[in-house]
């Protein structure tokens, strides 16, 4: 089975800080989850590797519009579910066989296990809200197994 490592990003409100694509720099694929708030992050994000994005309750435009508010991708096997705000979760990943739910919305990196699902959010790589770090996150699919892992940006 090949192995994988995705980056994920989330809450990056227009901003693309040359911290987080350094960080991103080298990943098979992008997960964006969310509140991207231009099209043009997209269009950078790109140009690491190919991107994977659900629209964030901030996502307004034509640009959006061609964005799912949720996205179930398979990858080495694992079952991934993206969503902006877990609260618009409205399945029960466990009960249909997805093994990873990646979100944002609240700025706030996670990574914990509940029922077999490995839940991930990477945070804001965006502007700083409020004392919350400036963060990405990546997912390593190993033989057909999920990890995560959180990296917190030094920003200025």
């Amino acid at each position: 089975m090949e192995n994988y490592r995705i980056g994920l990003i989330s809450d990056t409100h227009g901003l693309l800080r040359p911290e987080a694509r350094f960080a991103l720099s080298g990943v098979s694929r992008i997960i964006h989850a969310g509140d991207i708030c231009n099209a043009g992050v997209l269009e950078q994000l790109g140009e690491i590797a190919p991107v994977v994005a659900v629209r964030g309750n901030n996502d307004r435009g034509e640009w959006a519009q061609r964005l799912a508010d949720k996205e179930v991708l398979e990858i080495g096997g694992v079952r991934v579910c993206v969503v902006h705000d877990l609260q618009d979760l409205n399945v029960d990943p466990a009960a249909e066989g997805i093994k990873v739910v990646i979100s944002g919305h609240s700025h706030r990196p996670v990574v914990k296990k509940e029922r077999g699902v490995l839940f991930v959010n990477p945070g804001s790589a965006g502007p700083r809200r409020f004392r919350l770090p400036i963060s990405v996150g990546f997912l390593d699919i190993r033989d057909g197994v999920a990890k995560a892992e959180l990296e917190m940006l030094e920003v200025d």
